[in-house]
This record gives C-alpha cells, sequence and structure tokens, in this order.
C-alpha cells in the first residue's frame, strides 16, 4: 500500500508544531494557473498500466491548469513539510488521523463548497467524518480495511481471525506490519483492547503480545509484502485489503480473510492546507477528482473503496463485488476508525514498537 508509517522519522517530528510557511519554487503554470498536489505514492491513476486513464493529464487538458505533482510516503513526511518548510502546496490527502491534528493546529482551511459541486457524488457516511465532524476541511478520496493474505498451500486450517498470525504451526512463515499503529491495534484487538484512542498502559499491553508474536515471524513489512506473498515465499500476512485484492490476481494460491472481530476502517480526504496560494485551483482540483468517472479510474488502479456514489457504474463487477474493495455493511459495522492520540502516547508507542523489533 501507499501506507508506510515512517517510525524514525515519527519520533523527530512529531513534536513539532511550527506554523506553515508559504513559498515554492518557480514552476511554468498553465493558461489558467497552477495547483500544487502532494499525495501519497502509487496513490493516483497516471496512467500506470495500458487500461488506467491518466486524470491529472485529464484535468490539465480540460481546465488549462498546470499541475504541480509530488509524493510522499508518510503522514509524517506530509507534517513536516507543511510545518517545517516553506514550500506551499494546494492539495493534500492526509489519512484520518493526520487530519484531526492539522485542524487541531489550523493548518488547514475550510473548503467553499460551492465550488466542488461534485460533493454530491459523496456518500453520507464519508461526509462527517469524525476527523471533521462539522464537514468543514474534506472531502473523501478513498478507504479500505485492514485484513489478512493468506496462501492455501502452506496454510492448513482457514484462518478466521488475527490469532493466526500467532499460529505456531506457521513459524518463520508469518509477515506482520511494519508500522508501530497498524502492528499494535491488531495486537491490541488480540488483548480485548479498542485500538482506535489507545492509552499508554494499552501500548504496554499491546507490547507483550508483539514480543510472544516476535519468535515466529519471517519478517516486518510494508511494501515488502507484495514480493513475499505474490511469490509464494510466506505463508499469511496481515495488510491492507485493496492490496490484498491485487495480490490476488498475481498468484491463484492467495486467498484472504476479513477477521471476525474486525479491522481497522481507514480513509483520507483531499484538503487544502493554509499555506495554499491557489485556493480556487485547488478546489476546482477537488470537484474533478469527484466526476464519477474520473473517481472510477483511481478506484480501478488503487483497488481501495471509493466514496463516490456514482463511481459504481464505471466499474466492472469483479470490482464492484469485491469484499476487499467494497467490504459488506455489516463487517464495516465491527470496525474502528483511529482517532489521534495524544504527542506523548504516539512517540511511546513508536519506542516501544523499536525494542520488539530489535530484541
Amino acid at each position: 500500500m501507499k501506507k508506510i508509517l515512517s517510525i524514525l522519522l515519527s519520533l523527530i517530528l512529531i513534536a513539532s508544531a511550527a506554523a506553515c510557511m508559504p513559498g515554492c519554487g518557480a514552476t511554468k503554470a498553465g493558461k489558467n494557473g497552477e495547483v500544487n498536489v502532494y499525495n501519497w505514492g502509487e496513490y493516483m491513476a497516471l496512467g500506470q498500466e495500458d487500461d488506467i486513464e491518466n486524470v491529472i493529464e485529464m484535468f490539465e487538458k480540460e481546465t488549462g491548469i498546470k499541475v504541480n505533482y509530488t509524493t510522499y510516503d508518510t503522514n509524517e513526511e506530509l507534517y513536516s513539510k507543511l510545518t517545517q518548510s516553506n514550500d506551499s502546496y494546494d492539495v493534500i490527502i492526509p489519512s484520518e488521523y493526520m487530519i484531526s491534528k492539522l485542524i487541531d493546529e489550523g493548518l488547514l482551511k475550510e473548503i467553499d463548497f460551492d465550488n466542488v459541486p461534485n460533493y454530491q457524488y459523496i456518500d453520507d457516511r464519508f461526509k462527517s467524518l469524525p476527523c471533521d465532524p462539522e464537514g468543514k476541511y474534506t472531502v473523501c478520496y478513498s478507504w479500505g480495511v485492514t485484513a489478512m493474505v493468506y496462501n492455501k498451500t502452506m496454510v492448513k486450517s482457514e484462518p478466521t481471525d488475527w490469532d493466526a498470525l500467532w499460529d505456531p504451526a506457521l513459524k518463520g512463515n508469518i509477515l506482520m506490519f511494519n508500522n508501530s499503529r497498524d502492528a499494535m491495534a491488531i495486537a491490541m484487538q488480540q488483548c480485548g483492547i479498542d485500538p482506535s484512542n489507545c492509552t499508554t498502559a494499552d501500548v504496554d499491553k499491546a507490547t507483550e503480545k508483539l514480543k510472544e508474536q516476535k519468535p515466529l515471524l519471517k519478517k516486518y513489512v510494508m511494501d515488502q509484502v507484495f514480493n513475499e506473498m505474490e511469490g509464494g515465499q510466506a505463508a499469511i500476512a496481515s495488510y491492507y485489503a485493496g492490496d490484498i485484492a491485487t495480490m490476488i490476481e498475481e498468484n491463484e494460491d492467495l486467498d484472504y480473510c476479513l477477521p471476525a472481530s474486525g479491522s481497522n476502517l481507514f480513509y483520507d480526504a483531499m484538503c487544502i492546507p493554509t499555506c495554499s496560494k491557489n485556493t480556487g485551483n485547488a478546489e476546482k482540483f477537488i470537484n474533478f477528482m469527484q466526476k464519477p468517472e474520473i473517481a472510477a479510474e483511481n478506484c480501478k488502479y488503487l483497488r481501495y473503496g471509493t466514496p463516490n456514489t456514482g463511481a459504481p457504474e464505471y466499474l466492472d463487477d469483479d470490482i464492484k463485488n469485491s469484499e476487499l474493495t467494497f467490504p459488506p455493511e455489516e463487517y464495516l459495522k465491527k470496525c474502528y476508525v483511529f482517532q489521534n492520540v495524544s504527542n506523548d502516547v504516539y512517540s511511546y508507542m513508536q519506542e516501544q514498537f523499536l525494542r520488539v523489533q530489535a530484541e
């Protein structure tokens, strides 16, 4: 997936809260100006495959606005750029807990929804997000859940819940998230703890659970999971459901499990930072991304759920009917959404996760 929480970077940056500073290098604008878009890597349909359109080129052709497109690897890297650099961005796509942080610190502008008429296509579930309860700062871009992928030739009993990641029979063939928030959340679920808004005491319990798991693991992974699972080199892994869908397409021996106890429901949303110099063009870009056919193109590439109610018309049945892309409503009721925990708790979580890995 596009999301890799940078642990070492987090330890350095999490307490930072400098004001957002405007300014960016000179760029050649289109006939109607420019828009600076800062997004996760590999998180937009840019013609990467023969049947995938380049939505940025489509936007530039339709509007005459030049898109200056750059990417980041983590929410923390995004936060650092907004608070510690002179760079200016017009559209960013942070995750739910980072959105809460940016709102709390006054780093986002309110969106003028009169300039975003395609907001009408956003499902009501994603309009007043917990991180933006008044719906002033966000237009949901994509969403999904965490799940498990496993190799049917290596796993004898079909897994039903996260405890499969602690199965001694799979020792040496288990892959675990290499980021603290997701790994700790799964461990907390195993301890009967709600991971959405945890305390240091919760982190301590999860840490002990991860220590139990450590001898059973092959390794902690993020993007390496694709080679490991598609290549039949590991038996089971925790990862993001949309990415699991792409893995299964590459290896017929793979299958998936939506854990019975529930999982993390995550979402990312398009926002306008206070350092934006091209707010009008930012709103045009956000509006364009919510054209049903454009939202569908991004969904087709990402395989994460789209909040756009008009997009399914443009999707093939195998995507529309996929539980990995669109988990059923009854499953979503079991899921939790990460909240923005305090800096102290978040830093402690990073420290403890690093210690587990180092042992």
